[in-house]
């Protein structure tokens, strides 16, 4: 059985930080790009960041220089260090898998990713 499963959410006050994880379990790790999303309410879900399966990392404008994504092949994990939170960065937060390029990743669309974690939320007060 495919899980992906996040912890680690929480509430924090503007400027603070947060480290997301997710574990992962049923399917190779390694060839899946792993990515964030974010869906804050009223609001359609959005990309965050993804990392391919060498550790390369991309961003949304919007956390760059703030949000690091990180994952460990050997340990099936995914993280999401976000640092300098804003209250705009309040939202429920998901960690998903992608397969489409065997643990390469090229873009950041949410119909691309094919498991989905129950999501961690995160509130930041100002």
């Amino acid at each position: 059985e495919v899980q992906l499963v996040e912890s680690g959410g929480g509430s924090v006050q503007s400027g603070g930080s947060l480290r997301l994880s997710c574990a992962a379990s049923g399917f190779n790790f390694y060839s899946a790009c792993m990515g964030w999303f974010r869906q804050a309410p009223g609001k359609e879900r959005e990309g965050v960041g993804n990392v391919d399966k060498a550790g390369s990392t991309k961003y949304a404008d919007s956390v760059k220089d703030r949000f690091t994504i990180s994952r460990d092949n050997a340990k099936s994990t995914l993280d999401l260090l976000m640092n300098s939170l804003k209250p705009e960065d309040a939202a429920m937060y998901y960690c998903a898998a992608d397969f489409r390029r065997y643990g390469w990743c090229d873009r950041l669309i949410e119909t691309d990713f094919r498991y989905w974690g129950q999501g961690a939320q995160v509130t930041v007060s100002s």
